[in-house]
């Protein structure tokens, strides 16, 4: 006999729910909920930061002239309109990047005084030998700080700081050494060391016509800083 053509009726659909022969059809996916970004907040934890170290990347390898905004925010890996969260141009941009670079290069002169207490002449010398060595390690960011961003320091607070903080540490230590002619030293050192450090980067001490070859830049500046002070 062929199976009963007669609706279900709903006694019958209750015994079939109780002996397990129907089962519920499955619940539709639970869409996901949005991730909502809190105000303020970006994907790197400190975007500016992430930016600076983008620019500094870049800056190392391929010179500030062809520097732009846009590829910083590709390097860090966000939109072409975020930079503009905390730089109204390039020109910011790079300001803070030489800030920071000053910030960095007085860390370094500083340790140079914190490694020899006590002693004026050696912490002299020890300054000198760790600004060549700032320019030798990062060259392109050396070149940005003392370029045309530098003129413009008037306009960004934050760089005009950072550069006379790096300063002080060389007045500092020149004054300690000779207080009566502290700020005359202190001028006369910088512009040794970075005209070596210029001299250096330009290639300019290869084969000067001098008998023997020159010791490197590090340690030429700290003989002539040695000859300098001897005259102080």
């Amino acid at each position: 006999m062929g199976k009963s053509s007669k609706p279900v009726g709903k006694a019958d659909a209750v015994g079939a729910v109780a002996s397990g022969e129907v089962t519920e059809p499955a619940a539709a996916p639970r869409p996901a909920r949005p991730r909502v970004k809190p105000p303020g907040r970006y994907h790197h934890g400190d975007l500016r930061g992430a930016l600076l170290d983008a620019a500094e990347w870049l800056l190392a390898r391929r010179g500030a002239e062809s520097l732009t905004l846009r590829d910083v925010a590709r390097r860090a890996g966000v939109s072409h309109a975020a930079p503009y969260h905390h730089f109204a141009g390039l020109a910011e941009l790079l300001a803070a990047l030489a800030e920071r670079s000053f910030a960095q290069l007085g860390v370094a002169m500083q340790a140079g005084v914190d490694a020899h207490p006590g002693d004026a002449r050696a912490q002299l010398t020890a300054i000198a030998a760790a600004y060549v060595d700032f320019a030798r390690q990062r060259p392109a960011r050396f070149r940005l700080m003392f370029g045309p961003v530098l003129a413009s320091r008037a306009r960004h607070p934050g760089l005009q700081r950072a550069a006379d903080a790096t300063f002080a540490v060389l007045l500092a230590a020149a004054t300690r050494f000779d207080p009566a002619a502290g700020p005359l030293l202190a001028l006369s050192g910088w512009s040794l060391a970075h005209g070596v450090s210029h001299l250096d980067l330009d290639g300019a001490f290869a084969g000067l016509p001098l008998d023997g070859p020159l010791p490197d830049a590090t340690t030429l500046v700290g003989l002539m800083s040695e000859r300098l002070l001897g005259r102080a």
